[in-house]
This record gives C-alpha cells, structure tokens and sequence, in this order.
C-alpha cells in the first residue's frame, strides 16, 4: 500500500487519517484505474462486441478492488488509518446507465468475459441523467433527473470520435471508456459513446424536456417517454447513434488487424441484446456497401458477424416502428431494409416471418432473425416457448438458429462483494474454489445435517438483516424488525411481474390481523421498483404499495405482526443490501410471461428461499433445489397460454364468485384506503383487476395464499429452514454468468481466450 499513501500525499499533502472521505474515495478511484491500466486489456485476433442500450453496473470500486485481489489490503490500510471502507463506497455515486435485469445481465456478463480472458467490449450510450431519480410524494412516484458523472469518475476520455448521420444534419460523437476489471484477470472496456453538446440544464418540471432538440437531448436519459411521436423517433434517434458508432468502430478495429471486410466474421461477433440495437445490421451493410461491397455479399457477411438474444415473451416488448418514423430519422436505411425485406419475401411470403409488415411497420426482432446466425433464449422454458408458440414460424424455418443460454450472474458482485460475511464462511468451510468454479459451491451439501454449520448460516442471516434494517430506516424512516421474516419483491414494477397478488396477499393478511387472526411470527414485506413513466397502472401499483405502508404503519393493532415498505429509488446499492437479508424470495410472474429473472438467483445464492410460479429461471432453480427447497404455485404456462389462445379468462367471474378475493380486491377502494390515498389512481387499478386483469393475478391469488402461508409457517423450524437456506446456496452455481459466457463462446462466439 505504499504506492498508495504516496498518491494520496502527493495529491493532498497529508496522510490518509487527516484526509475526508471524499478524498479518500478520489485517490482511491486514481489508484485503481492506475492498477487497472498496468494490469492491461484482453485482446485477440477475434472480438465479441456485446451492444446494449443498458449496462446497471453499479459502483465500481470495490468490484474493481475485488477483481484485482487488494481488496482486503485496501480495507485493512484505511483501517489503519482510521477510514472505514464501507464508508468510503458510500461516496461514490452509482452510474445511472441501466434499468433492470437487462442492464444488470450486461454488466455481469461484460465481468464473466473478462474473467474467462475473453477478447470482447461492451459497446453502449453514456446516459448523463439515467432512467430517472425516483422520489415518493404524496404516495406517488416522482421522477427526477439522476445525474452521475462528477470531474472525478470511472470514465475515461478515448480520444475516438465518429460522425453518424441523421435526416438533415449529422452528429458527431466522443467515445468515453469504463474499464470492467476481470477477476484476477485482464480488463476489457464498456464503450459509451456520447455527444459534447448534452445539455442537462434544458430538463425542467421532474424530467421534462424538448424532445425534439436532438442536437443537445439525444444522451440525457436512458428510454425517455415514450407517449408521444417525439418521444418515440427520440429512441430511434438514440438507438441508431449507438449502433452507427459501433459498426464505424468494430469496423476501424478489425481493418487495423488486417481484416479486408471480405473476412468480417473472423474478426468480429456481434451480440445484439434485446431488439434496441437491431438497426446495427442494415447500418453494417450500408458501411460495407460505401466501402465497396455488393449488396447480397454484405448481407450474407452481416448474417455471420451477429448473433441476437431475445429477452422478452411479451409481444409489446419486440419493438416494430412505423417506416414514417425510419423515414424522419434514419431515411439513408430505408431502402437497405426494403431490400433485406424482399429478399426475405421472396423466400418466405408469409405474412408472419416478413420484416415490414402490411401496416409498414418494421419488426426488428424479424430482421435480427432473419440476419443474424444465433437466436438465443435466456432459460430453458422462454426458449422452449420461442420454438413453440412466440417465434414458431421462424424455429420452423431456421432450427439451427436457436439454442438456450440459460443466465447468469457474477458471484464477484452478488456474493463476494455485497455478503463478505458468508463468503469468509464458505471460504472457511470449502476453499477458495467456489470463486473462480461456482459449482464447487456444491461441496457445502456435505454440512446439510451440520448444526453448527445450519446455525451459523442463520446467525449470518441475522446480522445481514441487522444492516438491512438500518438501510431501510435511512431510506424510508421505518423502522423493521431483524426478527422478522423478510419476504421480497424487488424488480421492475410490471403487471406481469405481479406486485399487486403480493400487494392483494398483504391486505389479505390485514384483513386477517384485524378479524382477530394474529400471526405467531412476525413478517417484514419489502418492494423496490421503479415504474415507467408513462405506465400507469403500474404506478397506480406504487401508490396502492405506498398507501398500505401508510395504513399498517400507523395501525397498533397490526403494525407489530407486519410492516410494508417500498424503497425508493431502487438501485444496484440498494440491492446489495436487499439479497443477503431476504428469507423469501417473490419471483411470482406469471407463468410463461418472465424470460428468465436474474434476482431469483441474486435470493438463492444468498440463502433465500424461493416462493415463486413455474416460471423463468423459476423452472431449472426448482429442478436444481428440488421441491422441499422451494414454494411452488400457479397455473402452468401451458395452460396461461391456452387461456390467451382461447381468450377464456374472465377475472370478474372469479371476483365475484370467491368472497374472499372479492374483499381483498374491494379493499383497495375502502373508505381507510381512500381517506389516505387517492381515488382516481385506487378506483383505475381496482377496475382493472376486475375487468381485465390481463396478468390473471386472480386465478392464481388462492394458490399463491396458500403456499406463502405454508411457507411463513415453516419458517419457524429454524433448523429445517436453514438446511434450505444452505442447499439452495450450494446448488447456486449453475447461476453464475462465467457458465453462461463459457456457454455463448462454445456455441456462438468461438473466440481464443488468452492464455
């Protein structure tokens, strides 16, 4: 740690016990882009180039500190000198570059990458506001601006710029680079490129703002509003600025490695994530066409240079943008996408496979499919559901395309990083092997009769709790109890995510406590999510969330068997608090509708226990466990997908003949809910549930009862409880993102590790 204290005395001209945490966190931040910069880059003759619209990295130093092998050097140093490392990570701000469980898959397999010794960048958008800040007011979410980037950061000027052009005008763009340390490995770099006119200062009125001034808005904001004509071509705007500059780079680095275009596939593979980089094939060709290249020889290079990951079942989420818009913002790619559709039309004439459709409306999941040489799902049910229902038309077409990378996540963050405690302790049980191995985790099946073992796992679980509970009250000011179960949901707030069964389960409850039915343990439920801004009815969810904190809080008579709290502004911190406290994990999606979840197997490794539907990752977590380490319940996604083939389900006929969902789902509109929430909101989401209900939260509200009560009620054998805390963190390391990557290298990306 010399080097170290030397920085730190050069930078501040005192030693490290008389400088500020901030100063600390700055030298620190100096010191370990240093280490990373000496330590080097992956490199190889072939690249995968992973495009995203979003990378949820989270903080980084001490993922980095990790990853370089001085954590624990560094933490016993500012010891030494009177600093707690803890303290000094609460400085940094946490980039604001990612949503949900795509951004956070990136960013965990942009870690498995390097780790492996993988040749390969992330290519994304340097967002200066994010998604958005959410603030609650008056039980309703706001957004604000989440501005991150400081005179200090992880951001490193590239010296790399490009001109992309639009309808009109063009923009030119700077490149700025995030080191991604690989676990002791080399690094390799998140591209995030940008524009030097952003200007932060035109949002006004939360996150307002002149859609169309492109020239200064287009990186503000990860996923701006859509609810416009505006907004949308903004995103077709954002998207093609990413994907242009991407292809200009892949290109300018396999040329400099003596690539001659011709032979672009030796060179480079390109992982399009989710349908928001589509447009970097018909981008590809018309680089390659100005370079030279006939048009059919272009495509049939492109075809073999990218690979496309389907993240969705939901049919509104394979983005289709009307050719008006392509025509406004992109128009130079319209007539490459016209080709590449009749070319397609002229094999396949069926209306279902084409890329334009006959309301002239692109489908870029089409052209990915058609274009690209990979189709991949992301659990082994969403890619069984592809082949057979959503994208059947093109199994039956290309077979050989598709294939199942089930996901993953990186321990470093999701263990190692966010729960020291139990990773010290299955250090101490098995070695280090579990670290760069996750299977070796399954050497802990030996102490599952262990008690010493069972009870120390609970005694950690506790004081995990403990922390939980402090963060909670600094984040929401309500106070919990360690000694209560933690039961949590924490995702994005999406109706087929389910938050209100679980919203409906806890005025259940209420209803329960208040008839006179007191629990004997007490239970702590804990939601983190944001809504989009433009999603109503699930901010209509937030607020029924926010109301029922408000009404159980305050009430004596309920309050000690059961509190609710929503964190705001749920983020990568958050969550790092959140999974090593859980007891029950909510993954309650309904089934056929999750493509996989990546917080069900954040729960799991922490020794969570999951309460969750057939489906996602849910499927192979419960062939993993088996079904005494897990809770089961719902209907089966073969049935939910009959009911939406045959369009059979009526919630109103169960709402009114099931008394007790009738009363759960009236209580949302009762004289205590509206005299503390809002009427427009409660009386939209209550109709809702009964006139639509188009996730079935009510057809499967029974079932979900009676196994969560099953669950709570063997929560109280602490020792059995604790022998399913102890297999599902053994059978864990399936979950990691190093098996997944080392999947999509062996059978998509064929790259050289280095040796």
């Amino acid at each position: 740690m010399e080097t170290l204290e030397k920085l730190i005395y050069d930078l501040y001209k005192k030693n490290a016990r008389q400088c500020t945490d901030e100063e600390i966190y700055n030298a620190l931040l100096i010191y370990t882009k240093n280490q990373l910069f000496e330590r080097g880059y992956q490199d190889g003759k072939k690249k995968i180039y992973y495009i995203s619209a979003e990378f949820l990295i989270g903080k980084l130093l001490s993922n980095n500190l990790i990853n370089l092998g001085i954590y624990d050097d560094v933490a016993k140093f500012l010891k030494e000198n009177g600093k707690e490392i803890a303290a000094i990570e609460e400085v940094e701000p946490e980039p604001s570059l990612g949503n949900g469980g795509l951004g956070r898959l990136a960013a965990c397999f942009l870690d498995s990458i390097a780790t492996l010794g993988l040749p390969g960048e992330g290519i994304g958008l340097n967002y200066h506001l994010g998604l958005f800040k959410q603030l609650f007011e008056n039980r309703l979410q706001k957004e604000t601006p989440n501005p991150w980037i400081e005179e200090h950061s992880w951001l490193t000027p590239a010296g790399v710029s490009y001109t992309v052009p639009f309808r009109g005008f063009s923009l030119k763009s700077s490149l700025y680079d995030i080191d991604v340390a690989g676990y002791n490995n080399k690094s390799i770099h998140l591209h995030l490129f940008d524009i030097d006119l952003a200007d932060e200062s035109m949002v006004h009125d939360g996150i307002s703002f002149n859609k169309k001034d492109i020239l200064h808005n287009l990186t503000l904001f990860l996923y701006p509003d859509d609810s416009d004509d505006d907004g949308r071509k903004l995103r077709i705007f954002q998207q093609y600025f990413m994907v242009s500059n991407a292809a200009q780079f892949i290109l300018d680095e396999a040329t400099k490695k003596g690539c001659n275009l011709h032979d672009l596939a030796d060179y480079a593979v390109i992982q399009i994530n989710d349908t928001h980089p589509s447009m970097v094939i018909p981008e590809l060709i018309r680089l390659l066409t100005e370079r030279g290249i006939d048009f059919d020889e272009a495509a049939e290079i492109v075809s073999k240079v990218c690979a496309y990951t389907n993240h969705t079942i939901l049919a509104e989420a394979l983005e289709k943008w009307p050719m008006d818009y392509l025509l406004d913002v992109v128009p130079h790619l319209v007539p490459i996408i016209e080709k590449l559709d009749e070319k397609v039309k002229e094999k396949y004439p069926q209306e279902n496979v084409a890329i334009i459709d006959k309301n002239n409306l692109v489908h870029m999941a089409h052209m990915d499919i058609h274009y690209g040489f990979s189709i991949n799902g992301v659990a082994a049910l969403h890619t069984d559901i592809l082949k057979t229902s959503e994208l059947k038309a093109f199994y039956d077409i290309y077979p050989e395309k598709f294939n199942n990378k089930t996901n993953g996540i990186t321990f470093r963050r999701w263990l190692m990083h966010c729960n020291h405690p139990l990773t010290d302790y299955i250090t101490s049980l098995i070695g280090d092997e579990f670290k760069t191995n996750a299977t070796a985790l399954e050497n802990l099946l030996k102490y599952k009769d262990d008690e010493a073992v069972l009870n120390k796992l609970l005694e950690i679980k506790t004081e995990a709790k403990k922390t939980c509970k402090e963060f909670i009250l600094s984040n929401t000011g309500v106070e919990i109890n360690e000694n209560s179960i933690y039961d949590i949901q924490i995702k994005r707030l999406h109706e087929y995510k389910r938050q209100q069964l679980n919203a409906l389960y806890i005025i259940s409850k209420y209803l329960e406590i208040k008839g006179g039915k007191k629990p004997s343990q007490p239970v702590t439920f804990i939601f983190g999510a944001k809504a989009a801004p433009a999603y109503v009815i699930a901010k209509d969810i937030i607020h029924l969330l926010l109301t029922l904190q408000d009404l159980i809080k305050d009430d004596p008579e309920v309050a000690p068997y059961m509190k609710l709290v929503m964190v705001e502004n749920y983020n990568v911190s958050a969550a790092e608090k959140l999974f090593p406290a859980c007891d029950i994990s909510e993954q309650i999606s309904l089934a056929s509708k999750e493509a996989s979840g990546t917080g069900n197997m954040k729960f799991m490794l922490n020794g969570a226990v999951t309460l969750g539907t057939m489906d996602g990752a849910n499927v192979e977590i419960s062939e993993l466990v088996g079904e005494d380490n897990i809770y089961i319940f719902g209907e089966s996604s073969e049935k939910v997908i009959e009911h939406y083939e045959k369009a059979d389900y009526c919630s109103r006929d169960i709402y009114e003949n099931d008394k007790h969902i009738k009363e759960c789902v009236d209580f949302i509109v009762s004289e205590k809910m509206l005299a503390l929430g809002h009427k427009e909101n409660l009386e939209r989401l209550h109709h809702e549930l009964i006139s639509k209900d188009w996730f079935m939260t009510l057809l499967d509200f029974n079932d979900y009862v009676e196994k969560k009560d099953q669950a709570l009620a063997d929560y109280a054998d602490r020792k059995t409880w604790a022998k399913k805390m102890l297999v599902n963190i053994a059978k864990a390391g399936f979950f990691s993102s190093d098996r997944t990557i080392e999947q999509y290298n062996n059978d998509i990306w064929h790259l050289t590790p280095a040796k």
